[in-house]
């Protein structure tokens, strides 16, 4: 009897500060980001931790059918995110596959393609909004056959102008991939990247440097610094180029890295690479890494330690089939370290300012309040 008393007292209070919580974050509109002496300073006791940046949002899946468009697109300003990358899929399964997700579908080739890109731009053109800042990405690059990159870049622009200002997500290596046909990048490849590393970091039309979104995987749980070597390389080989290495280079098939190697790894190439990036997407981060409080503390530090170097993302598929709700989740997994940032870091990192530094738009993130 009194667990049923005690239910009905708190369900109320949980309803009302979750739609509380909900209210905020759908409070936020672009006009806050806007410079100026009017701007107001952001309350962490009262605001949201949740990111407003999604740097790494895939609009299309690996295959099948996408979340349509409109739809997806008032995904995002009632989840607190009011600027996102349109990434298309690094890789696709072909259109007479069948398949919409690699994790059900063992067998069958995944190759890089163009197609989505031209989805995405076609997209944004025939369904302008005013609620969210949205980046286009181009994601078709296949970094083991870069002679026709440049190419390819060359006919996106001549169809839709300055429209593309990143490229990414691509796949220098991804053991994901590997029972579809993907391998690791040879090495000798990476210096044939020149031609459209050149036009990334001057692009036509007077646009910034456009940043290159590299899916990297160190190593595995059984080599675990198998594949750094890779990601070396591209980094001293174009050390002008923005570069993000997006999940900080861990994945599903690397869940227990020691977290002190980890760090020791990515501070030394930071260190060394002022225009090297990483991106804190993907839950598997939160799942292997920020939920166990001793493990967090270390990248929290680490985090605090290079507060300008860190972009915040979903890594949300958005596959036929998912709805707001599932978007939501995403982004608030991948922002729950940023309740234990310092308000410089969290400033940088959870409000935005290294993206809007990074594309040199006309926005800036709010102050913390004091």
């Amino acid at each position: 009897m009194k667990i049923h008393k005690l239910r009905a007292v708190l369900l109320p209070m949980v309803m009302a500060l979750t739609a509380a919580c909900q209210s905020t974050l759908s409070e936020r509109h672009l006009t806050q980001f806007k410079p100026g002496a009017e701007q107001a300073c952001y309350d962490r006791d009262t605001q949201p931790y949740t990111f407003v940046v999604d740097a790494h949002a895939h609009f299309r899946p690996f295959g099948g059918e996408a979340v349509p468009y409109p739809e997806l697109i008032g995904y995002f300003q009632p989840a607190g995110v009011l600027f996102v990358n349109a990434f298309g899929i690094g890789q696709m399964f072909s259109a007479q596959s069948g398949c919409q997700r690699f994790s059900v579908c063992p067998t069958g080739e995944i190759k890089p393609t163009i197609r989505n890109d031209i989805i995405n731009a076609s997209n944004a053109l025939l369904h302008p909004n005013t609620d969210v800042h949205l980046t286009l990405s181009m994601s078709f690059a296949d970094l083991s056959e870069p002679q026709y990159v440049a190419q390819k870049m060359a006919l996106l622009d001549d169809e839709f102008g300055p429209a593309f200002t990143w490229m990414g997500e691509v796949n220098l290596v991804k053991q994901a991939l590997f029972d579809h046909s993907h391998r690791a990048t040879p090495p000798q490849r990476i210096d044939d990247w020149a031609p459209f590393m050149a036009r990334l970091r001057a692009p036509e039309g007077g646009r910034a440097p456009m940043p290159l979104s590299i899916h990297a995987d160190i190593g595995s749980d059984q080599a675990p610094t198998k594949y750094l070597h890779l990601m070396e390389s591209v980094l001293a080989r174009y050390p002008e180029n923005p570069i993000v290495w997006v999940h900080m280079g861990l994945s599903r098939e690397q869940t227990k890295l020691d977290p002190q190697l980890h760090i020791a790894i990515l501070s030394r190439l930071l260190d060394v690479y002022p225009n090297l990036m990483l991106d804190i997407s993907w839950r598997v981060l939160y799942e292997a890494y920020f939920r166990h409080a001793a493990i967090r503390e270390q990248y929290v530090a680490f985090f605090n330690r290079y507060p300008k170097r860190i972009l915040t993302g979903s890594d949300f598929v958005a596959a036929k089939g998912y709805q707001q709700r599932d978007y939501k989740r995403e982004v608030e997994i991948n922002s729950r370290i940023n309740q234990y940032l310092n308000d410089e870091a969290f400033r940088y990192i959870a409000l935005g300012q290294n993206y809007f530094d990074l594309m040199k738009l006309d926005y800036q993130a709010p102050e913390v309040c004091k």
